[in-house]
């Protein structure tokens, strides 16, 4: 009698151990997007230019540049700011670099500056296979110790649009991944809607129309609304470079977009 009782606790115990094992894994990550990068022919090297608004107004503009800085390294570039009223008004210069994995599409490693009117931050992010190093710092304040978010199989915004692009990207697909851009990780949940013609000044493209949703995951792994943000609809060309063309964003102000300006593809080094 007393072996079955100390079994029975026993097995309590393990029940237990299992449950909050089970308990702690949030009942959203099954819903993630397990597959590998699709076979999609890789980026060129390309220089683009983008202008940023706001209910319709040109509010600032933005150059972009990815290469292939080796056999293994993506890497995009990117500098930009506010221009004319909105300048007046928000005074914001920006810079970008971020190096990808060319075979898994992971993220290496990425740098971004933001020079307010007062201040400066700078984030830098380093990736791993079981999460990613946070050091983020501001004119003025100590050098902050790194801080980590533990969780595999990240995405920062450069590496999760080479993931996306690499997809068969078929109608009414859906891809749910986990990006962690800058601060904060969020799940963003890409929808592709159909395909469409659409003209950007850079040209008229057919393109690929994708509706974006994202939810910020909080601390213990819950997921909660985007406070600012609320979804965004995508058109990238339906070729086989899939370039971003064209963004609408609804946020907490109203609607911003983005839009492809100009476009030169590098000559490839033979």
């Amino acid at each position: 009698m007393k072996d079955q009782i100390n079994f029975l606790l026993t097995a309590g115990v393990v029940l237990v151990a299992l449950a909050e094992t089970l308990s702690a894994a949030p009942s959203w990550e099954s819903s993630l997007t397990n597959d590998p990068p699709g076979n999609f022919p890789e980026p060129k090297p390309v220089r683009t230019t983008y202008h940023f608004g706001w209910s319709g107004l040109t509010a600032g503009k933005g150059e972009m540049h990815f290469s292939k800085v080796s056999a293994k390294r993506f890497q995009l570039e990117a500098a930009g700011g506010t221009t004319g009223l909105a300048r007046a008004l928000w005074k914001l210069d920006a810079t970008y670099r971020g190096l990808a994995n060319a075979d898994t599409l992971r993220p290496v490693e990425s740098k971004q500056v933001e020079a307010y009117r007062r201040k400066k931050i700078t984030t830098d992010l380093s990736f791993t296979d079981t999460g990613v190093n946070r050091i983020r710092t501001e004119t003025g304040s100590k050098e902050t110790k790194p801080k980590p978010f533990n969780f595999p199989n990240l995405f920062d915004l450069h590496s999760a649009m080479l993931y996306l692009r690499s997809q068969p990207l078929n109608d009414h697909a859906v891809y749910r991944i986990v990006v962690y851009p800058a601060s904060s990780a969020y799940v963003a949940t890409v929808t592709v809607l159909g395909r469409e013609h659409v003209s950007v000044h850079a040209g008229s493209y057919n393109a690929i129309k994708l509706d974006v949703q994202v939810k910020r995951i909080g601390k213990n792994f819950e997921l909660e609304p985007h406070k600012k943000f609320r979804r965004a609809t995508v058109w990238i060309s339906d070729d086989e470079n899939r370039i971003p063309l064209r963004i609408e964003a609804q946020i907490f102000v109203g609607t911003v977009f983005a839009e492809l300006y100009a476009i030169h593809f590098d000559q490839e080094k033979s």
